[in-house]
């Protein structure tokens, strides 16, 4: 079979008389034999990649098309597909979809020939030259998703559901068809955001010269121009040039590790379709689409609410607002009500963090909110860190500074009586000498080189500037379950009916006796509960029977398979046909079974504290009593008992009653209590151990468990979360009525936070940071992440997190080791410190060499160092020593150091106080070095060169000062080893070397061969500042806190909540 097709074009622009240039489109089957899979060869998708593009978007998203691949080289195209669609329909939808890709096609030129080939070649021709003009120039726009036709902006939440349902022609239970569902993507298009151009390579490679720094560069280049000096100011451009490049292809390669942690998973939704539930990528949503809302999923277009239970979402991303908003379904009567009281709407790339709902889709693509704002969004920059800002601050001021002393030595000069001429090429030299070339590319550079470096470490960081905050952490709030422990239940003891269960192994023991059959009926019923309400699915084969769900749901439902409770009959037995799941407010679950005569069962399992205050009876083997006072206390001490085993502990309880209509918010009452059963979640290996070090690096450790308060507390006691002082428990029941100023008061001395709703962690992050601190917070499930995303570091679980927790977490720990974690604030702290170290040399280097300018002119040699050699100067010794310097080692007692304060000045007042005394010493050095010259040579080439050659290498070897604070070469120990320094100074040295030896280079610097004497002086001047200021790291020792000093910086001794015995109480 071969389908033919023309089709008429009237985009292109085409000559008067010409006509309008045609497509004849010819698909013939290739291999069409194996069910699902079919071959077809396509004449116009011959070298036409970008064609091949839009026809696999246009195929993709007609429903039942599981899979296309077009090969541009070959023109053919793979597709699988499913049983919706049959195989002779199939070459129909490839014609159509081609059709619509050709006019979806957009270009400008003109056409003189109307055949396949030239127009495929010409187009291929033209997306490649518009790929590459894109590529070279920034763009200012993202690249076009808009929709075919505009989408209807009615104001859908002043609307009935009935009248959006009848409006959309959609049935709430069928939702569309995938005829319905071709037409509406064949009239909207996909429901896809616009993508951000990123900066293109000729954008960051200008980036490089326009700045300040590169601007007095500039400007002096063109004194030395109009000074009559072509050849100094071809060195000066040459020598921007030269540092414009290397900060390119390292911002570039910074760039590419950027680009990488913002690659997001495709994502899913669920949608109903045909009356079947489907799941579908985002992309494929469709206006009139049902979606179903359940926890933990992103919503894949704007939807109106048609149906919620208990639903909550975090709309953070679009609104600010940090607290989960709940939903429903009422209409609102305000046409102009703000987007965030829209409470029965959802919109895209918001999150769902509870309950459950439907909603249909209103809007796609472009046409929702976020992508209105996204269109908005011009040439995606990544954003700076705090440090980037910081430094490109001190760029500018010490750019302004120079120019000020360039100013006033001009000033000076012309008043002491120099020449224009030589004032105006000192004040060349002196704007050259200020000018830290290597200090752009340092923070960049650094952080991103962190990123990869802690990526061996299986630590995945998904944020430039997590890489800072990490060594600055002084708070680590630990979500208990999935974290601190396995996140794998096991049923442990249950008290039913006035007895004590126990599992030792297989064995079933009651009272310490052999399980021997069901002796009454409370225990049958109380295993039958926990069966029925209960989402987990018992699996049978040969080898082994195993459960599928929760991990509290499958300890529940292995307990009973040991009782020998027949489950699967069970259930056949009780259907269930609605489901209440644990919500913001509502800390259990319940169940509702069919029985006859119009009757249901509820279970109910959940805390038991409000459980049990919904019961008004309870059964044992004689029957059903009513529950008294002295019931209740005796309840609550044996939950107790076992929470202080460290278990998890739920209770469960059930009714029968009449069916009868029952509203979301109203509460099961009346119920019968059945009995409590622990579970015990053993806790990931070394986790006291962890806690230690922690401690010992001066950071707060502090749990965060939805258990209650008596097993909060044996948990932590198992961790030290302390560290050896009184344990401090907060029971959180009422935490959202407490003010947040008494609660950032009291947050400083709590080290277990118990019975923690999702919204409770937020508000205890956000406390800790009122109070000044910053905060980490580690987690799995979908509870955890709206705590996650509001601390200063969201640490996420890789294996075991939910896809919630893992988007938006600053870092994932892909291998569940929080042990990682350690070497993470480690390299964070370590970072940090190499940056400093690299800003400190520097400076201190830029400083020496206005001091050797300043020092030549007061002498009244003027100037001692041609712009030439300055130059030079810094090309050898700024970029390669401080990159070096940025990728130390972290030091051994580093860990042991408490953290940062977060407030400091990357430059403090000490450190400026030491750059500018090691500086002077370098200037003193080289200057001794020209004394010696100027005595022998006098005022000439030979003792410049002299003076060249001491101060840059003395600059080298401060490199290996600038290496630490307090450790110097006399010390005891070594430092770790930084080969990359060493292949800098050795490198820099060498093309110093080389400066001295090539003649053309030699007289290009203008420089003098020098003897030996004169090399032995040049070595003096270089080595004996080096001696000098390392001497100095012991005469003035700084304070070095000890490590018992630092493991409680952030913690408190006094007493601000309950203990255990008085919250059990």
């Amino acid at each position: 079979m071969m389908i033919s097709h023309t089709e008429s074009k009237s985009t292109p622009q085409v000559s008067p008389g010409l006509g309008k240039p045609s497509v004849k489109i010819r698909i013939k089957p290739v291999h069409t034999c194996v069910p699902g899979r079919a071959r077809y060869h396509v004449n116009i998708l011959h070298r036409a990649s970008a064609l091949g593009q839009q026809l696999e978007q246009q195929m993709g998203a007609i429903s039942g098309i599981m899979a296309i691949r077009v090969n541009g080289l070959t023109g053919s195209v793979v597709i699988v597909y499913g049983k919706d669609i049959a195989l002779d329909e199939l070459p129909y939808l490839l014609l159509e979809a081609c059709k619509q890709a050709i006019k979806g096609l957009r270009f400008t030129g003109s056409l003189t020939k109307t055949d396949t080939k030239a127009l495929i070649h010409f187009k291929a021709y033209f997306d490649s030259l518009w790929r590459h003009t894109q590529n070279l120039f920034a763009s200012t726009r993202g690249i076009s998703v808009s929709p075919r036709a505009p989408q209807d902006n009615t104001d859908w939440h002043v609307l009935e559901v009935n009248h959006i349902l009848e409006k959309l022609q959609v049935d709430a239970h069928q939702g569309m068809n995938k005829h319905a569902v071709q037409r509406t993507l064949e009239k909207y298009g996909l429901n896809q955001l616009p993508e951000i151009a990123r900066r293109s390579p000729l954008s960051m490679f200008l980036s490089q010269l326009f700045t300040l720094p590169v601007g007095l560069l500039g400007a002096s280049a063109l004194v030395s121009l109009a000074t009559g000096g072509i050849l100094d100011a071809g060195i000066i451009v040459g020598v921007v040039l030269i540092n414009a490049s290397i900060g390119f292809f390292t911002e570039m390669q910074a760039e590419r590790i950027i680009s990488s942690l913002t690659k997001i998973t495709p994502r899913h939704a669920q949608v109903i379709r045909d009356g079947e539930l489907q799941s579908i990528p985002h992309a494929h949503v469709a206006v009139g689409d049902v979606l179903v809302l359940q926890p933990g999923d992103f919503i894949a277009a704007d939807a109106r609410v048609i149906k919620a239970s208990q639903l909550t979402l975090d709309e953070s991303a679009l609104t600010g607002e940090s607290m989960p908003v709940s939903k429903n379904t009422s209409p609102i009567d305000r046409q102009d009500t703000p987007l965030a009281d829209r409470r029965n709407m959802v919109y895209m790339g918001t999150m769902i963090t509870g309950g459950n709902g439907l909603g249909i889709v209103i809007a796609t693509g472009v046409n929702t909110q976020i992508g209105q704002i996204q269109s908005l969004v011009g040439e995606a920059h990544a954003p700076e860190t705090p440090m980037q800002q910081e430094l490109d601050h001190i760029g500018t001021q010490l750019a302004l500074t120079s120019g000020a002393i360039c100013v006033g030595v001009f000033g000076l000069g012309m008043l002491r009586g120099y020449g224009l001429l030589q004032m105006l090429k000192s004040s060349v030299s002196l704007a050259v000498a200020a000018v830290p070339e290597g200090l752009p590319a340092v923070a960049t550079t650094t952080l991103a080189l962190g990123i990869r470096k802690m990526s061996k470490y299986n630590v995945a960081v998904r944020h430039l500037d997590a890489v800072e905050t990490l060594g600055s952490v002084q708070v680590f709030c630990l979500d208990k379950t999935g974290t601190l422990t396995l996140n794998c239940m096991t049923a442990v003891t249950a008290y039913v009916g006035g007895k004590h269960y126990f599992v030792s192994g297989e064995q079933l023991f009651v009272e310490n006796k052999p399980f021997a059959g069901f002796s009454d009926d409370s225990y049958r019923r109380f295993l039958e509960i926990i069966s029925l309400c209960n989402e987990a699915v018992q699996q049978n084969s040969k080898q082994q029977i195993s459960m599928n769900g929760t991990p509290t749901e499958n300890a529940l439902l292995e307990l009973a398979r040991l009782s020998d409770l027949d489950i699967d009959a069970l259930r056949q037995r009780y259907p269930h046909y609605k489901i209440k799941y644990r919500a913001e407010n509502r800390p259990y679950m319940y169940t509702f079974h069919r029985l006859p005569r119009k009757r249901h069962l509820i279970a109910v399992k959940g805390s038991p504290q409000e459980v049990l205050m919904l019961c008004d009876s309870y059964q044992d083997q004689d029957g059903i009593h009513p529950i008294d006072d002295a019931f209740r206390v005796a309840m609550s001490n044996i939950n107790n008992q076992m929470a202080g085993d460290a278990l998890r502990v739920l209770a469960v309880a059930y009714a029968e009653r009449p069916i009868r209509p029952i509203k979301d918010e109203e509460a099961p009452v009346n119920l019968i209590w059945l009995g409590l059963v622990g579970m015990t979640d053993p806790l990931r290996t070394g986790m006291p151990d962890l806690m230690r070090l922690f401690h010992r690096a001066g950071i707060h450790t502090v749990m965060i468990t939805g258990d209650q308060s008596s097993t909060a507390y044996a948990i932590g006691k198992q961790l030290n979360l302390s560290n050896g002082k009184p344990l401090q428990i907060l029971d959180s029941t009422r935490l959202e009525k407490l003010d947040q100023k008494i609660l950032s008061g009291l947050i400083h001395n709590v080290h277990v936070f118990a019975r923690v709703s999702p919204a409770n962690k937020l508000q205890i992050v956000q406390a800790i940071q009122k109070s000044g601190k910053i905060v980490a917070m580690t987690g799995d499930g979908i509870n955890d992440g709206p705590a996650l995303k509001a601390a200063n570091i969201g640490v996420a679980m890789g294996g075991a997190s939910s896809d919630v927790a893992r988007s938006v977490s600053d870092v994932v720990l892909e291998d569940d080791n929080l042990h990682t974690m350690v070497a993470a604030v480690e390299h964070g702290r370590a970072i940090y410190n190499n940056i400093r170290k690299s800003i400190h040399y520097l400076i201190s280097t830029n400083m020496s060499e206005i001091e050797v300018m300043l020092a030549g002119i007061a002498m009244g040699a003027g100037e001692v160092l041609s712009p030439k050699q300055l130059l030079w100067i810094n090309l050898v010794t700024d970029i390669f020593p401080g990159l070096a310097l940025s990728m130390e080692a972290p030091a051994a007692d580093l860990i042991r150091q408490p953290p940062r304060d977060p407030q400091e000045k990357i430059i403090r007042r000490q450190d400026l106080i030491r750059m500018a005394r090691e500086s002077t010493i370098i200037t003193t050095g080289s200057m001794a070095a020209y004394g010696y010259g100027f005595l022998r040579y006098g005022i000439g080439p030979q003792s410049n060169t002299i003076l060249f050659n001491s101060l840059t290498l003395a600059q080298l070897l401060h490199s290996i000062t600038c290496r630490s604070e307090s450790h110097s070469i006399f010390s005891r120990g070594t430092l770790p080893r930084n080969p990359y320094l060493n292949y800098a100074i050795a490198g820099s040295g060498l093309l110093q070397v080389m400066a001295m030896l090539i003649p053309g280079l030699r007289s290009g610097l203008g420089s003098s061969p020098l003897n030996v004497l004169d090399l032995l002086v040049v070595a003096g001047g270089a080595v004996a500042p080096m001696l000098i200021n390392d001497s100095f790291k012991h005469i003035l020792q700084p304070e070095i806190h000890s490590p018992h000093d630092q493991s409680d910086t952030c913690t408190s001794t006094t007493n601000v909540s309950q203990t255990n015995k008085e919250t059990a109480a």
